[in-house]
């Protein structure tokens, strides 16, 4: 079974920063790219950021500019450091692990951004 363990969560003001943290099986680490979505009430789950196991990221650009994805090989953990929070980045904050061998969910942290 696929344990994706998420951290960090929480209520912040405008213009605060968290870091995120999911953490995982070594064999998961090494074998599979690594994602955070979240998903806002009443709106679809989007992507905030992607890096592969080589280390490339990707960011889409509502969030560009304000997070970091990067990945600890020493903790099997995965983080999203997110600076400047703004109300519209409140939502649950989803780790995603995927791969060929298969597609994993975290339980979900939630963020809230208070103005």
């Amino acid at each position: 079974q696929v344990q994706l363990v998420e951290a960090g969560g929480g209520l912040v003001q405008s213009g605060g920063s968290l870091r995120l943290s999911c953490a995982t099986s070594e064999s998961i680490f090494s074998n599979y790219n690594m994602a955070w979505y979240r998903q806002a009430p009443g709106k679809e789950r989007e992507l905030v950021a992607t890096i592969s196991r080589g280390g490339s990221t990707t960011y889409p650009d509502s969030v560009k500019g304000r997070v970091t994805i990067s990945r600890d090989g020493t903790k099997n953990t995965v983080y999203l450091q997110m600076n400047s929070l703004k109300p519209e980045d409140t939502a649950v904050y989803y780790c995603y692990v995927y791969s060929s061998r298969g597609r994993y969910w975290g339980q979900g942290t939630q963020v809230t951004v208070s103005s």
